[in-house]
């Protein structure tokens, strides 16, 4: 195994602060590409696909709880799967507690094309009480890019999609797929993909902080069992 080189402490102090330099130029340059996204026109939801999960029959609308955005995690579980997709699992593994999602008026979903009862096994075996939901009865998986037919099969491939709602009607804002989910599963960094974003004052573009009618930054954030919703 090649590892690091040994130095001293003060050439290392000194070689960090280099490395420093560079860090912050990738922090504003992925602020300004955070910001480009928010800047994404939207595209407006007609269809009225209907979602199996634990309550029943559901609508897109109906997994968004009621917030103003929904994060959907398109997790591999092909109908006729035993299990879910490996690497999907450790993806939903990273993800944090929610209560700060919805504490911005965010709301998260799984959605696989497996039928729910094959889902369910399969949630409670990994210990996960994420909302996930079954698309097995309509072309979800399809219109949003990760089922696609190649040589006369369904391939599956996991991605990542994001919605906003105005009152009723939905807005699809957002999609990534596979490499594009690098470095996912923190709230901030969910958060960046939306169309609202973290919703602090100093993101642009501007008027989206105060959306919500809640304080936005740091002084929202609190234990996750203290939050009102």
């Amino acid at each position: 195994m090649s590892l690091p080189e040994i130095v001293s402490r003060e050439e290392w102090h000194a070689a960090r602060e280099e490395l420093l330099v560079k860090e912050k130029v990738v922090t504003r340059a992925r602020d300004a590409l955070n910001a480009e996204r928010r800047r994404l026109p939207m595209v407006e939801i007609t269809e009225e696909y209907v979602f199996d999960g634990g309550d029943g029959k559901a609508s897109l609308l109906d997994l968004f709880d009621a917030r103003h955005q929904l994060v959907v995690y398109h997790f591999m579980f092909a109908p006729e799967w035993e299990a879910g997709c490996r690497s999907c699992s450790a993806f939903l593994d990273q993800i944090g507690h929610l209560a700060h999602l919805k504490a911005r008026g965010t709301s998260f979903a799984v959605v696989s094309r497996a039928p729910f009862p094959r889902i369910l096994p399969f949630k409670a075996r990994m210990g996960w009480a994420l909302p996930w939901y079954s698309s097995y009865d309509n072309g979800f998986n399809q219109d949003f890019g990760v089922t696609d037919e190649q040589s006369g099969q369904l391939v599956e491939r996991p991605g990542l999609s994001c919605f906003l709602r105005d009152g009723d009607r939905v807005f699809h804002t957002y999609s990534t797929y596979e490499r594009g989910l690098d470095g996912l599963g923190s709230t901030t960094s969910l958060l960046d993909l939306t169309a609202l974003g973290r919703q602090e004052e100093w993101e642009e573009p501007k008027g989206r902080a105060s959306d919500l009618g809640a304080p936005a930054g740091s002084d929202r954030i609190r234990y996750h069992d203290e939050y009102e919703f």
